[in-house]
């Protein structure tokens, strides 16, 4: 069987699409033709076949959202981090706008939901404490991971960022629901992790 892993990126798209198709792609990255980054944009072709490529892609990254889903859903999401990091890259890193995100999980930190709670514009969101501490307590949820994406490209935290985690880990410890991150994500670069950087 051959080992997926030392296969070329177009190698590895030609057995997704057929080798004609796979063409079309060439001179694009992966990072565009997935839409994994705010400053790119899914890869588009003009061909018809290439135009026939595109649900495939849709279905390709939805698989892998759906499959980290249930990694975090069946494990303690602090033992598997990576799985965290991915799932967030992928759902929220591409988008143009900002988005406030809440991974819910149960007293084993497995994941029960993943919400986006809050959409805001290209350079902020607004979030609302009062509607976390909600959700959270809908939800059962012993602990949270909190997520938010800068479609700028640039996972530093700002000094609003610190506040928010602050006053969100205050709000929550009243309900007795730990805060046991807060990742910042941008395109394909790693997301920012708060307990990683002795933020929380």
């Amino acid at each position: 069987m051959t080992n997926l892993r030392t296969l070329s990126n177009q190698a590895l798209l030609s057995i997704l699409l057929g080798s004609n198709v796979a063409g079309e792609y060439s001179s694009q990255s992966l990072s565009d033709i997935f839409g994994l980054c705010s400053s790119g944009r899914a890869a588009v072709c003009e061909s018809e076949a290439a135009y026939v490529a595109q649900p495939i892609f849709g279905a390709a990254k939805e698989l892998l959202i759906r499959a980290l889903n249930e990694q975090m859903r069946s494990q303690d999401s602090m033992s598997s981090p990576e799985a965290v990091r991915n799932y967030l890259r992928l759902t929220i890193g591409g988008l143009g706008y900002e988005v406030f995100t809440v991974l819910f999980l149960d007293a084993q930190n497995r994941l029960i939901e993943a919400c986006e709670l809050f959409r805001g514009t290209l350079t902020q969101t607004s979030v609302y404490p009062r509607e976390v501490v909600k959700m959270a307590l809908q939800c059962n949820s012993a602990a949270v991971i909190l997520a938010h994406n800068h479609p700028s490209g640039l996972t530093e935290p700002s000094r609003a960022d610190e506040s928010l985690t602050q006053a969100l880990k205050q709000a929550l410890a009243l309900v007795d629901v730990k805060v046991l991150d807060h990742f910042i994500v941008s395109g394909t670069a790693n997301p920012m992790s708060f307990a990683e950087r002795g933020l929380l």
